[in-house]
C-alpha cells in the first residue's frame, strides 16, 4: 500500500480529471459503433476510476458516477 499527502485544491483537481475521463467512457458506450469487446474494457476502465473516485469525492457526487450499466449493455459484454 502507498499513500501521499494531497491538499484540497488538488484533491479538486483530481476529482476533476476523474469526471471527466468517466464522462467521457460514459458518451462513448452509448456510441454503436465501438464493438463489444472494447466496451467491456471500457467498462473495466470505469469501475477502476470509480474506485479512484470515491477516495476524493464527497458521497452525493459518488452517486451520480455508479457505475451501473444498462440491460442493453450488460448483453454486449456476454
Amino acid at each position: 500500500m502507498r499513500a501521499f499527502l494531497i491538499n484540497e485544491k488538488e484533491i479538486k483537481e483530481m476529482e476533476y480529471l476523474i469526471k471527466r475521463e468517466m464522462d467521457e467512457i460514459l458518451f462513448d458506450l452509448k456510441d454503436e459503433r465501438i464493438e463489444h469487446i472494447v466496451k467491456r474494457s471500457m467498462k473495466e476502465r470505469y469501475k477502476i476510476l470509480f474506485s479512484l473516485f470515491k477516495r476524493v469525492a464527497i458521497p452525493n457526487e459518488c452517486l451520480k458516477y455508479m457505475p451501473i450499466f444498462d440491460k442493453s449493455q450488460q448483453k454486449e459484454s456476454n
